[in-house]
């Protein structure tokens, strides 16, 4: 089971939007040096939905190569069209990834029906450990803890990323399922809640900036230590906040790139933080102990 500190990495772009591999490469060192346990790419954070699936793979095989088996490494094989679904995680088994984070289908709205067997049938088809994904507030779909209690009796199923914030939810989802599959904060701001609740760590925005913190705070809440978990938090608090001034990753990349990690560079329809943020950013930087 994988656990702890998941950090959503971003995918690091030059100001045409190529793909700077050297920065990717400095960016998964910089994780593993600092403690991150596993590294999610080409998940949302990662710019998926603007890599055509040739860079999407090129990015996953890039991120399996470095890592070179320290930590785990998640691809993302989420889509809206079930057919690339099932096409992207069938490649990231190819690629040796060590599981899959599929989000939920975004636009098309799916009924709690359709998303159960969007999941069973990538699940049933791709033998690889695979982690859903719920995020309603990015997607406009909304998977009820009805139909993840229905999925999490499956084999190749092993987790579930529930990025409401909700912990009345978070508790649901426990109680319920979490003798299943793993159950993992995808909301920076809960995390250490939703961990001291029963969570097995937290897929993180944040940890692309403090990887120290993020990781030491889910040691603790998976520990017990609920004290240093929420002062850890609190600590957090403006990164876990002004990180999403607007739409993610775009907070984070001007952030990284504020730090010296990355080149200014993103694809459109995303474009660089707008400049009325950028004290708010930095400020939330030297806050959380990264400046």
């Amino acid at each position: 089971m994988i656990v702890g500190s998941i950090v959503a990495i971003v995918t690091p772009m030059d100001s045409t939007g190529a793909i700077d591999w050297q920065a990717l490469e400095r960016l998964v060192d910089f994780h593993i040096d600092n403690g991150t346990n596993s590294i999610v790419a080409v998940g949302t954070t990662g710019e998926s939905a603007t890599l055509p699936v040739d860079e999407h793979m090129e990015v996953l095989r890039q991120v399996i190569a470095r890592v070179n088996g320290r930590i785990p490494v998640i691809a993302g094989s989420g889509a809206n069209s079930t057919s690339e679904a099932l096409e992207l995680t069938a490649m990231a088994k190819e690629a040796n990834a060590d599981a899959c984070l599929i989000v939920t289908p975004y636009y098309n709205k799916p009924s709690q029906e359709g998303l159960y067997q969007h999941y069973k049938l990538i699940a049933d088809s791709v033998d690889i450990p695979q982690i859903l994904y719920n995020v309603p507030g990015r997607t406009g779909c909304d998977m009820l803890p009805d139909t993840i209690a229905r999925l999490a009796s499956h084999p190749n199923i092993v987790g579930h990323k529930e990025a409401t914030g909700d912990l009345a939810r978070a508790k649901e989802l426990i109680e319920r399922s979490g003798d299943q599959i793993a159950m993992y904060s995808g909301d920076d701001a809960t995390a250490a809640e939703f961990i001291l609740l029963g969570g097995k760590g937290n897929i993180s925005v944040t940890a692309n900036v403090a990887p120290r913190k993020m990781s030491e705070l889910c040691a603790a809440a998976l520990r017990g230590d609920a004290e240093t978990a929420r002062r850890i938090s609190a600590e957090l608090e403006a990164l876990n906040t002004d990180l999403f001034i607007e739409a993610n990753p775009i907070p984070v990349k001007w952030a990284l790139q504020e730090m010296g990690m990355i080149q200014p560079g993103q694809r459109l329809p995303l474009t660089q933080l707008d400049p009325q943020y950028h004290d708010i950013v930095r400020e939330a930087l030297r806050k959380g102990g990264v400046l």
